[in-house]
């Protein structure tokens, strides 16, 4: 099969001829229907996390269940998926608490190895001496390509009718942000909220407080159509932090700060900027991720005066089982965007494309087509 084969930062990354070997217990085969170029997708081209490599990109997708591994009872052969990067293994203490998106196994082998759950993986290629080279996978997922194999718990069974091409931003994009909001945070009808960076993940933040009732929601990006944007995915206000600081700019809209400020780009700065943006009992959560080693500072006293948090969210604090299902019904229901999200579509043969394009920031989601 055909996929997109990422080799080391920096480089052109390439379409290579890739085997995919059979599903084993626990695992399926899923035909891809559609896949995101996500930002994390472009940090890992950039070199900003370590990642074992040679790897087959992607973590966001859609597709079909065409092959059953041993034991798999959940799924059937043609049931329509998305994608979750974050399977639950459903034997570690979070999984058993309900946490799935804090899953153990995922955090220390699926994710930092670029394997499995045990420890090997399905992707191989034949070099130019004829020699086999094994590839990893990204997340447990490999999306970039035609086909992936997955364990059980990452193919989340959605309803038929929804289109592939568009569900699968639910992955990543769509559960990441409105679960900040509805499970990380827990946002509470008539709050006040603030969301740093109008992208993929950021909109849906917007999106998200939306659903759980904020009263004021206030968009805040360097690009203008962005925010204006936000306005359409129920921002109340929106600022541009191109012109001068956006926390003075915030405070002008609401001068007791807000009760909650979701930072969806994962820079030093804009952490910083989502602390100071708080009112008292305010909750900053860091949604957007930075490069690995980057540092945010913040006064303790301030924070513990204030009766303030500082939240980390991974995955939108998702399960992923019950969640991706419900946000795919949201949509189909018109309570959620998800149209307005894909800047466009792309076959796989243009996925360098698609990054050139994510770099220049023009794009919120360029869906790949193999």
């Amino acid at each position: 099969m055909k996929a997109v084969v990422f080799r080391e930062p920096n480089t052109q990354i390439t379409i290579e001829d890739v085997e995919l070997a059979a599903p084993k217990a626990g695992e399926v085969r899923v035909k891809i229907a559609a896949a995101g170029v996500c930002h994390s997708d472009l940090h890992v081209k950039q070199g900003d996390w370590g990642m074992p490599t040679p790897l087959v990109m992607g973590h966001e997708g859609s597709g079909v269940v065409t092959e059953l591994g041993e034991g798999v009872t959940s799924l059937a052969v043609g049931d329509h998926v998305v994608l979750s990067w974050v399977p639950p293994c459903g034997e570690c203490r979070y999984c058993l608490q309900g946490h799935e998106a804090r899953c153990q196994k995922v955090a220390t082998i699926v994710a930092p190895k670029g394997v499995l759950f045990d420890g090997t993986t399905r992707l191989s290629m034949t070099g130019a001496d004829g020699a086999e080279e094994t590839l990893h996978h990204y997340l447990g997922v490999s999306s970039y390509a035609e086909e992936v194999v997955v364990p059980a718990s990452g193919a989340i069974k959605v309803r038929d009718d929804a289109p592939l091409d568009v569900i699968a931003v639910v992955g990543c994009a769509v559960a990441t942000g409105v679960g900040a909001v509805m499970n990380t945070a827990a946002v509470e009808p008539g709050s006040t909220v603030a969301v740093i960076g109008c992208g993929g993940v950021g909109l849906n933040v917007v999106q998200g407080a939306k659903l759980a009732g904020a009263e004021r929601i206030i968009a805040i990006d360097v690009v203008p159509e962005k925010t204006s944007m936000a306005m359409q995915f129920g921002a109340t206000d929106r600022i541009d932090a191109s012109e001068r600081d956006a926390v003075e700019q915030l405070f002008e809209l609401i001068p007791d700060g807000v009760d909650y400020a979701f930072d969806a780009i994962g820079r030093t700065v804009t952490t910083e900027q989502s602390i100071k943006m708080l009112g008292l009992g305010g909750a900053a959560v860091i949604v957007g991720l930075p490069p690995t080693g980057a540092k945010a500072s913040f006064e303790p006293l301030v924070l513990g005066e204030a009766d303030q948090r500082i939240l980390g969210s991974n995955y939108g604090s998702v399960r992923p089982s019950i969640d991706i299902p419900a946000l795919v019904d949201r949509y189909m229901d018109g309570q959620l965007k998800l149209d307005p999200l894909i800047s466009g579509r792309r076959p796989l043969a243009e996925a360098a494309e698609a990054f050139d394009d994510l770099e220049a920031g023009g794009v919120l989601r360029t869906l790949l087509i193999p």
